[in-house]
């Protein structure tokens, strides 16, 4: 069992290192006032509230989503999309080339027929075949303008739950928002349709402000200078930490730059705890990864391994007051190429639960020790040495 008796901050609204004006100029952006958020701790908790949501549409709704697949999870969203479209719901799907390779055709043709808007982002094509390894990586779903859902599920049965009894549904995170954040999402939807080539989307039509809400700020990506932003943000949010930096991430491959930062932060005194997968769906990054953890534990970096599931949820609390959930992973490809999305969330009451949801993991994961890890077998040491030759490339 992992020591986690260290203690929970708290709400009171003390002083604290992160400023809203300052992430507002690294992000070039300003933070959205007065939202309601609540965290999805489970693909079961996740799913049954976008199902309701979208069950009670009444005029628009919007998908923006890496993987959708065409097993049981994906039919169920499909047949009631379907039936929303066919009741007048506007409805729009942007799914990505790569990341929905093996659905099939059919599936995507019967969407169309029953009225629902498709576009496929980063398409591949023969006279530019390198750009394919850019992605589409967000996850996003709005409902009327009025309520939003992103974090790290795809529409797939191992984000949802397996339909075998010996196996368990992915840990993942998601987050549903309501408030004006809603209708500033919604924006960034109707843009990167039309960026898709949809015709244009109309609505105009604003969330009504939560009183008391808390602020919130879209870190979505789609351009090497808002990447770019999204990596000062998060060598920012490390740097100013002055307490604890809580990480949870499914793939994990630090450059040089990043593990700096996280070690700089432990001489300051801070508390950096890192939870890993234990096991992962892709082997390449996950030893890519493992190749960084006996320097990273040698700066003092707490590594904690999920045991069980696969570990999917993309997070980060940063001392008391500042939280970041989405879709981006710590490795090249999200900070480098992909387009993602997160939101960051600047209260102490959120970050209080954020908080509470990593202790509650860790009692599921294994600390790593410095002396074990280097005794684990040669095999994996080669592999893990192997991989991160090609970790920008993963």
């Amino acid at each position: 069992m992992p020591d986690i008796s260290f203690g929970l901050p708290n709400a009171r609204g003390e002083a604290h290192s992160f400023d809203r004006s300052e992430i507002e100029k690294v992000l070039g952006l300003p933070f959205t006032p007065d939202n309601r958020v609540r965290i999805l701790k489970s693909g079961k908790e996740t799913f049954q509230t976008i199902l309701d949501s979208i069950e009670n549409a009444r005029e628009i709704i919007c998908v923006e989503i890496y993987i959708f697949k065409d097993d049981n999870t994906g039919t169920r969203i499909a047949e009631l999309l379907k039936k929303k479209a066919v009741q007048g719901v506007r409805v729009y799907v942007i799914y990505d080339h790569f990341g929905s390779f093996l659905t099939s055709r059919h599936f995507w043709k019967d969407l169309a027929a029953s009225g629902v808007k498709l576009r496929a982002s980063h398409p591949f094509k023969w006279t530019s075949p390198r750009r394919y390894v850019r992605r589409n990586h967000r996850k996003l779903l709005t409902i009327d303008g009025q309520r939003a859902f992103t974090g790290g599920f795809n529409i797939a049965d191992e984000y949802h739950r397996y339909f075998k009894r010996w196996l368990k549904a992915w840990r993942d995170t998601g987050i549903l928002l309501e408030g004006p954040i809603a209708a500033t999402l919604l924006e960034m939807f109707r843009q990167r349709w039309i960026a898709w080539k949809g015709k244009p989307i109309t609505w105009d039509k604003k969330a009504a402000p939560v009183s008391p809400g808390v602020p919130v700020i879209p870190i979505f990506t789609n351009s090497a200078k808002e990447r770019r932003r999204m990596r000062n943000l998060l060598y920012y949010s490390i740097n100013r930490s002055r307490e604890k930096i809580f990480i949870t991430n499914a793939y994990f491959t630090p450059g040089l730059k990043l593990m700096k930062a996280l070690g700089n932060a432990v001489k300051r005194g801070v508390d950096v705890k890192l939870l890993l997968p234990g096991k992962s769906d892709f082997a390449p990054v996950h030893y890519a990864g493992r190749h960084s953890y006996a320097k990273l534990m040698g700066k003092g970096i707490e590594i904690y391994n999920y045991q069980g599931s696969i570990l999917h949820a993309k997070t980060a609390v940063f001392d008391r007051h500042w939280s970041v959930i989405g879709s981006a992973n710590l490795d090249f490809q999200s900070l480098r190429r992909n387009d993602e999305g997160n939101v960051g969330i600047l209260d102490s009451d959120f970050s209080r639960q954020m908080t509470r949801l990593f202790l509650d993991d860790l009692h599921q994961a294994v600390k790593l020790a410095a002396d074990t890890w280097s005794e684990r077998p040669f095999y994996e040491k080669v592999l893990e040495k192997f991989f991160a030759l090609f970790r920008k490339r993963l």
